[in-house]
């Protein structure tokens, strides 16, 4: 059974955070949607080797929703990451422990970009079948687009549909990403939580708003690769997932997924067979990227550099 953790406070929201085992500090953070609990058959193959430390964002698991004023960023989810190892009081100033640092889809842009914002902080960057938006724009209209968000999870609230539907489409979700769709392994998160958290009108709201600015986001990421390199040393992997069915497991995801990697000078892996879900599907590859990310790492003394 899986840890309910604590809660902690970053910018006036409550972030559920739990933290588990010893050593280096390795950090998780799940694609749209996801819970904490989806790390589940990750942490006791990685505790053993590493302080694991897994968040929920705003919106998402148990989690506080965001404001709604303020529309999620590259940038702004690698403030949260550092500011949650801050409040942990994991890594910095005092202890110069660089963080690994887990992102799987659209994560893979907030660890990129923590990376690139604080460098001395990293250890090591695993991008679990990560978001890949090559000529990504801004999409215009920012503010009537959280506001047409907010509308929208207003009206279905009200319907009541995060009731009605929420673990039902959770469960689809992870049939989907899952490189046996059909077989009887089924979701593997417990039944009693998923409706803790996806019956709730939050989580449908948290979803709508990173999906709303999911371009926006991309193309944040895309202007820091153009002002801040990645630091000079630090491993990053790229570990792609294959089920041979098509889509997003195609042969074409495999060559962006590659592509990716080469344009961040990254390692890359295939995880197969495998859905979207990899920490799901394949926990043991998602250990063995991260502890041979850090057996790569290289150590480094000095006190972080400040994010601007």
């Amino acid at each position: 059974m899986t840890s309910t953790g604590s809660f902690i406070r970053i910018g006036g929201t409550a972030h559920h955070v739990v933290v588990e085992g010893s050593g280096p500090v390795c950090v998780l953070s799940a694609g749209l949607g996801m819970s904490w609990f989806d790390w589940d058959p990750v942490v006791p193959l990685l505790a053993p080797f590493r302080t694991v430390v897994r968040f929920d964002r705003p919106g998402h698991g148990l989690s506080a929703p965001a404001p709604t004023a303020t529309p999620p960023t590259a940038a702004g989810e690698a403030h949260r990451i550092a500011a949650i190892l801050d409040a942990l009081s994991l890594d910095g100033e005092g202890d110069h422990r660089p963080a690994t640092v887990v992102g799987h889809s659209v994560a893979g842009f907030h660890a990129e970009a923590f990376a690139r914002l604080y460098p001395a902080r990293t250890a090591s960057v695993v991008l679990l079948d990560s978001s890949v938006e090559e000529h990504a724009r801004r999409p215009a209209a920012p503010a009537l687009r959280t506001a047409l968000t907010r509308v929208l999870g207003t009206a279905l609230s009200a319907a009541g549909a995060p009731a009605a539907l929420g673990p039902l489409a959770r469960r689809a979700v992870v049939r989907a990403g899952s490189a046996d769709p059909a077989g009887s392994g089924g979701d593997p998160a417990p039944a009693a939580l998923v409706r803790r958290c996806y019956r709730t009108s939050r989580v449908l709201r948290g979803a709508l708003r990173e999906n709303t600015h999911y371009r926006a986001v991309a193309a944040g990421l895309l202007a820091l690769r153009d002002r801040f390199p990645l630091p000079d040393g630090v491993p990053v992997t790229v570990l792609a997932a294959y089920d041979g069915r098509g889509g997003r497991g195609s042969t074409r995801w495999l060559e962006r997924q590659r592509g990716l990697a080469s344009s961040l000078g990254a390692r890359f892996e295939v995880a197969e067979p495998c859905g979207h879900l990899v920490m799901l599907d394949r926990p043991d590859a998602v250990v063995r990227a991260v502890l041979a990310a850090g057996r790569a790492a290289p150590v480094r003394d000095g006190a972080p550099r400040p994010a601007p």
